[in-house]
């Protein structure tokens, strides 16, 4: 009987032992059964700050930087509803990334050699596929595609779609009214919707702007009227950003 009670002790060691080992190499799966999403990651500008002026929104800044919202209030410690104040100077890099760029002198006495001839620049990565996005996006204009996104180009973070001044400018989601003004250099009339944490739509060079910050707004629905404000010609530009970084929308807006 005491062989047999040892023999059980020891399938029961065995079997933890198997079962600890198991949790140390498994994946986290969130609820819904599938894996955890990849954590967004904004690009810091060390030693770079924002001054905020009169009609500026947390939304805004983030945006014109380039910054996931949500990373720029957790470097500055400002909570929902993300409130901000003219006068008030935002970082936009964590606190303590910012290293001296000083040049130090070499020590007396030494000679400098010229510098070697650089290795040549490797091939850049091949791009990430686009990110799932769980929005039903929809076209926010009619009008033919003027200018075409290209990754990394300041001046095409998005899609230009011409048209006659006056056209609805139409939601291409559900989502709430983040930012409704001109402050932003370059877009003229502009409007920014938060579909959810991660993924913004935005709509430039509005003639008119039709609904106000804080406003629920359904995917479809008429939200400005196409103009040039900022613009050589009527077009909308239109953006799409997944934490805070430029997508292209034909990548996720349905085939025409």
């Amino acid at each position: 009987m005491s062989a047999m009670r040892a023999m059980g002790k020891s399938i029961v060691v065995a079997t933890l032992t198997l079962a600890v080992a198991a949790c140390g190499t498994s994946t986290v799966v969130s609820r819904s059964g599938s894996p955890a999403p990849a954590p967004r990651v904004s690009a810091p500008k060390p030693g770079a700050t924002a001054l905020v002026n009169r009609g500026d929104t947390l939304y805004g800044i983030a945006f014109r930087n380039g910054i996931d919202v949500r990373d720029l209030a957790s470097w500055n410690g400002i909570g929902p509803p993300y409130t901000i104040y003219p006068g008030q100077r935002l970082r936009l890099y964590p606190k303590g990334t910012f290293a001296s760029t000083k040049p130090v002198a070499p020590p007396r006495g030494t000679t400098t050699r010229p510098p070697a001839t650089p290795a040549p620049r490797p091939a850049p990565p091949p791009a990430a596929p686009p990110a799932v996005s769980p929005i039903k996006w929809t076209w926010p204009a009619t009008g033919t595609i003027l200018a075409g996104f290209v990754a990394g180009e300041p001046t095409k973070q998005g899609i230009d779609i011409g048209g006659a001044s006056g056209d609805p400018v139409r939601a291409a989601g559900d989502g709430v009214v983040v930012y409704s003004g001109a402050g932003l250099v370059g877009y003229g009339e502009l409007i920014i919707v938060k579909h959810n944490d991660a993924w913004l739509s935005a709509y430039g060079h509005n003639r008119t702007r039709l609904v106000n910050e804080g406003q629920l707004v359904k995917a479809g629905q008429q939200i400005a009227e196409l103009g040039r404000t900022g613009a050589a010609r009527e077009m909308l530009h239109f953006e799409i950003r997944y934490n805070g970084k430029p997508v292209d929308p034909q990548a996720y807006l349905p085939r025409r």
